[in-house]
């Protein structure tokens, strides 16, 4: 499925029906009084959010949308029927901002979470409703009101428990393919990924659901490389998985470069909690591998992992990991 995170629609909603002014008429009554029935509702158009879905693709092809119209009042005192509401499903992370694209409206942070982005219209009214003492035959009605109608943004920022973070090509998109179902295309060149990937992982009856961003290169705070494009993903993940090739000739500069990118982006970011996986120690002899990770660990106090996606080594200690830090 193609990914899209922010599309711009057209929303409206449905107008009331008119009232009606008609009077009895009924065989031996000459002047019957005032039966004009007031009009339906417009339908509203409803935002409502689903877990299953990932990317807001189906907006692309559609942009307007517009509620169903009340129909009008009849004679006898018959009501108009409603309008049906229209409702749009979105995925869980979509934020929903003016036209100006910066002011939010609402955030969808939860599942089955509904909003009415644009309220129908109210009915009108028939001509019963303005009979009085005085006025024993009202020709006056009302007709519906307008829908509520505007521009509005959808932006998603995915909604995870865990993000995989870390430079490109550092085996990132092989890592939800070996934990979760997910499928992402995998190939060994820089920016295999260029959307963020869901995954659900299972572990011992419990489940986390992980987020593979794109890799980020230096500049990413700055837009280089989509960088804005995929840190806007990374805020609403609650923990990070950092994975490093421990094949880079600097293990430090690697680790750092990241997470001084996520800092100036967002320093909150730095706060988060992370879990430090070293990635290909299949590709690397035993010695070399004790000596980087002890210089690694003079200059950054982090407890690391060691895994080989290509061999499945350390894997299932990683599920261990990942389940702990999801549900304590």
């Amino acid at each position: 499925m193609k990914f899209l995170d922010q599309v711009k629609i057209y929303v409206e909603g449905g107008s009331g029906g008119n009232g009606s002014a008609s009077f009895r008429r009924e065989k031996f009554i000459e002047f019957g009084g005032p039966d004009g029935g007031d009009g339906g509702k417009g339908g509203s158009i409803i935002l409502k959010s689903d877990r299953n879905l990932n990317t807001l693709i189906d907006f692309r092809y559609q942009q307007h949308f517009k509620a169903e119209k009340g129909t009008d009042g009849k004679r006898k005192k018959q009501t108009g029927r409603n309008g049906k509401d229209l409702v749009l499903k979105v995925p869980v992370g979509t934020q929903i901002l003016e036209e100006d694209n910066n002011t939010l409206i609402y955030d969808f942070t939860e599942n089955n979470h509904e909003l009415v982005i644009a309220k129908g219209g109210g009915s009108g009214l028939g001509n019963v409703r303005f009979k009085s003492s005085v006025n024993r035959a009202p020709r006056k009605k009302t007709n519906g009101g307008n829908g509520e109608k505007f521009w509005a943004w959808l932006q998603l920022k995915i909604i995870a428990d865990i993000g995989i973070i870390g430079l490109p090509n550092s085996g990132k998109s092989s890592l939800p393919s070996s934990l979760t179902k997910a499928n992402p295309k995998i190939a060994n060149y820089p920016f295999t990924t260029i959307n963020p990937n869901l995954g659900v992982m299972n572990y011992h009856d419990k489940e986390a659901t992980l987020a593979d961003i794109p890799g980020l290169i230096e500049g990413a705070h700055k837009g280089s490389g989509l960088g804005h494009k995929f840190l806007k993903h990374i805020e609403r993940c609650k923990s990070f998985l950092h994975l490093v090739d421990i094949t880079n000739s600097d293990l430090n500069e690697s680790y750092n470069q990241v997470r001084n990118e996520l800092n100036k982006y967002n320093p909150k970011l730095s706060k988060k909690k992370e879990i430090v996986v070293f990635n290909k120690i299949d590709l690397i002899e035993d010695k070399v591998l004790e000596e980087k990770l002890l210089n690694f660990s003079k200059k950054n106090r982090k407890n690391f992992n060691l895994i080989s996606i290509l061999n499945k080594n350390g894997l299932k200690k990683i599920k261990q990991i990942i389940i702990e830090n999801v549900y304590t």
